[in-house]
């Protein structure tokens, strides 16, 4: 019983940091995509750069590795340009640099971040469950 116990919980310890992770995940999506319009407040100055997660294994209780975001990296691909030589962020060929955010990107993301949350809730329900059967069989 020790056994089943201890592979449930560490099942569900595994999937709760996974859950952790992709809920910064998405934090840092909606960051992006809150400022895929955004440009710089100076002039010819560099927009908001697309930020991505950073995920490192990490130990859990009962010796499973799970996952965490480490931090955030700025995504390196070059800003759009727009020429628009009114903007007060045009620099002095009349260009504006706009955010290397693809709110399409984003959106796909955001949805991937979702189903692999609801994945790992699904994990902690059916290991849950699991468990639960198992004490039953055990009181018979």
């Amino acid at each position: 019983m020790a056994d089943v116990r201890n592979t449930a919980s560490t099942a569900q310890a595994i999937a709760a940091s996974a859950l952790r992770a992709q809920q910064g995940r998405m934090r840092i999506i909606a960051e992006n995509l809150a400022n895929a319009n955004s440009t710089s407040k100076t002039k010819g100055g560099n927009p908001y750069r697309r930020q991505e997660p950073v995920f490192v294994p990490t130990p859990v209780a009962g010796g499973g590795t799970g996952v965490r975001m480490a931090r955030t990296q700025p995504d390196s691909s070059a800003f759009k340009l727009q020429y628009d030589p009114g903007n007060p962020s045009a620099d002095a060929t009349g260009y504006v640099k706009l955010p290397n955010v693809d709110p399409l990107i984003e959106a796909l993301d955001m949805r991937d971040a979702q189903r692999a949350y609801e994945a790992n809730l699904n994990v902690i329900d059916t290991a849950r469950s699991m468990e639960m059967r198992t004490l039953d069989l055990l009181k018979r």
